[in-house]
């Protein structure tokens, strides 16, 4: 039989936790002055620092676009650094007020962390990077390979998976940290790197001395979306993040930019309207002012913006838009409707 102070000791443990989980994250913030956006240690085109310090990528647009449509300025976030195992546990604990670190959407993480995605920001997908030197056009080819991976992530169990449904055996070489990984390969203690298809054509762009020495294989062996996560039990913070997304896809549909966005507030579109705040609403569902979407076209740009600036073609990966094109355009990228 447990004792009082037992049965004392857990109920705070336990009211702890939930205190965690059921926090007003929007008035934390706001009292704060500063949104915590946990980031990557460093990922070239999604959230690593530039020349001058500050951190910049399609990721830490997420924390910019939140900082704007909270604070009214999209500086007003801080970067947390984390690796792949410490990104869950520093949301969980109230580290962070949100994950935006190109993390896989999966139906564990939704259902088991206590944490939830808050929308898709980037459909990627598993590849392989090798040198030219090792004379191979197709994944199938590597057989015995030493593959680099980082531990934590999904792409160890995709790639066992993959590698035992099409008889490929290898030799897993795994590391802690993502940077122990492109070290690593580029000092060519494995023959293979294995991440999300973006990171490949980060590393060989940025981290690799010779890039044309390198290629990314053909075979994409997973569907890896992307996006930012909150705690679950907080739906008001997952309300502003979600519909902080969505704000910059719908502002490319409706051709809404950077820089027209001022004059688009005479813009007779009712969508227009209702996403700029000239019809006032959307913010107050929210608890923010209406001008919260104006605030993050006009400080970080619509999704196409961002994506150009980050990772597309005004970026040294020129990743093509692909599967994160707009729908119209053929990809997967759709704005729920702001009304």
């Amino acid at each position: 039989m447990l004792n009082s102070k037992t049965i004392l000791a857990g109920l705070l443990t336990l009211a702890g936790s939930l205190s965690v989980a059921q926090a007003d994250t929007l008035q934390v913030v706001r009292d704060r002055g500063v949104v915590h956006c946990g980031v990557t240690t460093g990922f070239t085109g999604f959230s690593a620092p530039d020349s001058k310090g500050e951190w910049r990528g399609l990721d830490v647009d997420v924390c910019r676009a939140v900082a704007a449509a909270v604070l009214g300025d999209a500086s007003k976030f801080k970067a947390v650094s984390l690796n792949a195992q410490q990104r869950f546990t520093a949301l969980q604990s109230g580290e962070i007020d949100l994950l935006a670190r190109n993390t896989t959407v999966t139906q564990t993480r939704d259902t088991s962390l206590g944490v939830i995605h808050a929308g898709i920001n980037f459909y990627d997908g598993q590849g392989f990077l090798v040198s030219k030197d090792l004379g191979v056009k197709s994944a199938k080819e590597l057989n015995d390979a030493s593959i680099c991976m980082q531990q934590g992530t999904t792409n160890e169990n995709t790639l066992a998976d993959w590698a035992r449904a099409n008889g490929v055996t290898y030799k897993p070489v795994v590391f802690d940290q993502f940077n122990e990984v492109v070290s690593a390969f580029a000092a060519g203690r494995c023959d293979v790197f294995s991440t999300d298809a973006s990171g490949l054509a980060s590393i060989r762009i940025s981290r690799l001395e010779k890039p044309d020495n390198y290629v990314v294989l053909p075979e994409i062996i997973s569907k890896e979306p992307l996006g930012p996560f909150v705690r679950q039990g907080d739906d008001s913070w997952l309300n502003v993040v979600k519909w902080s997304l969505h704000a910059m896809v719908a502002a490319e549909e409706l051709g809404v930019t950077s820089a027209n966005v001022d004059e688009m507030r005479n813009s007779e579109n009712p969508d227009i309207r209702r996403l700029l705040g000239v019809t006032e609403g959307a913010g107050k569902n929210m608890g923010l002012d209406d001008s919260w979407a104006y605030n993050i076209i006009k400080q970080v740009g619509n999704y196409g913006e961002s994506f150009e600036r980050n990772v597309g073609q005004d970026s040294p990966l020129k990743i093509q838009r692909g599967l994160n094109a707009l729908w119209t355009d053929g990809g997967l990228m759709y704005a729920l409707p702001i009304r």
